[in-house]
């Protein structure tokens, strides 16, 4: 082998051998990611998050798509003259909007994804929660100043039947799973959470892990003060950082609290801003984004505690 070639081959067959405990690891474990932010707009980003879930899949791994639509939602609603308003934080969703609400994830940006997965070979199946009682919801009624509050089509999960996903999965597909539910008490398509619904189903399906694509590095110790990232935290230490956090994070870091109380070992929050962030985190020591882990057990491992430069104990 000449010099240059030696080289260049060298880098990536150490490149290779770092992964390879995380793939014994990993192997046949259910990985649920929530697909959403910059990650879902950005042409190169969703090409690369279409080959990082490829990869996991063919790596032996079982990874399960979770998707809301935000941006496209808003885009299409603009489109058709209905007003987007938002009351404790959540969308108003009339009968009207949940329509186009459905339209979109279901009709446009699943089947945009599903494309995208099975330029690689016959893998991804998209559904949403309607199918196959895969989710059931509640109308949800958020309380503000003391009343509860009607926003319309705003779902709550009331339980989870994962019998679909798992056919999959046992058929070595990717689902690709939209997050509409229908209620059992009034026969409506709820709007819920995508952030909430990954975690529900994280929890449900005994997942590996949780991951959640965000805009952001991750949990910020002191934001805006300092952008230093929390690489890990317990539960109990998120629990205690939940009041103080900004609107748009709670939803994400509440479903990596209920994912990780619900029994999966690990739940992170990742930039999907970064190209191959899943691949980052999953198969290389330093990892990158926040880490939420189960409060320590007296004698037990930690989950994830034997990443190196990994710091220990969370915010400090």
């Amino acid at each position: 082998m000449s010099a240059a070639r030696k080289h260049t081959a060298l880098p990536k067959a150490q490149i290779l051998i770092e992964a390879l405990p995380w793939l014994t690891r990993h192997n046949g474990k259910i990985v649920v990611i929530k697909f959403g932010g910059n990650a879902m707009i950005d042409e190169d980003l969703k090409a690369a998050f279409a080959q990082d879930v490829v990869f996991l899949r063919q790596a032996g791994l079982r990874p399960v798509v979770v998707h809301g639509g935000g941006p496209q939602i808003k885009a299409q609603l603009a489109k058709e003259g209905l007003v987007s308003e938002f009351k404790a934080g959540l969308r108003v969703t009339t009968p009207e909007a949940m329509d186009i609400v459905r339209m979109v994830l279901a009709g446009q940006v699943q089947r945009e994804l599903v494309g995208l997965l099975n330029q690689h070979g016959p893998l991804a199946v998209g559904m949403t929660g309607e199918d196959a009682h895969t989710i059931t919801a509640t109308q949800h009624k958020p309380e503000i100043e003391g009343e509860l509050v009607d926003i319309g089509r705003v779902g709550e999960i009331t339980s989870i039947d994962t019998g679909a996903i798992e056919a999959l999965l046992a058929d070595g597909r990717i689902p690709v799973i939209s997050s509409i539910a229908r209620s059992a008490d009034d026969g409506h398509v709820y709007n819920i959470n995508a952030d909430t619904a990954a975690a529900a189903l994280a929890a449900a399906m005994g997942a590996e892990t949780l991951m959640v694509l965000t805009d952001v590095e991750g949990l910020y110790a002191d934001w805006p003060n300092s952008d230093e990232v929390i690489s890990r935290l317990t539960v109990s230490e998120l629990e205690k950082l939940l009041p103080e956090l900004s609107s748009g994070m709670v939803p994400k870091m509440e479903g990596c609290l209920h994912a990780v109380r619900g029994g999966v070992p690990t739940a992170r929050v990742l930039d999907g801003r970064v190209p191959h962030s899943i691949l980052l985190e999953i198969f290389t020591d330093q990892g990158i984004g926040t880490m939420v882990l189960p409060d320590p057990q007296p004698g037990a491992d930690q989950p994830g505690t034997d990443r190196p430069d990994a710091p220990q104990g969370g915010a400090q």
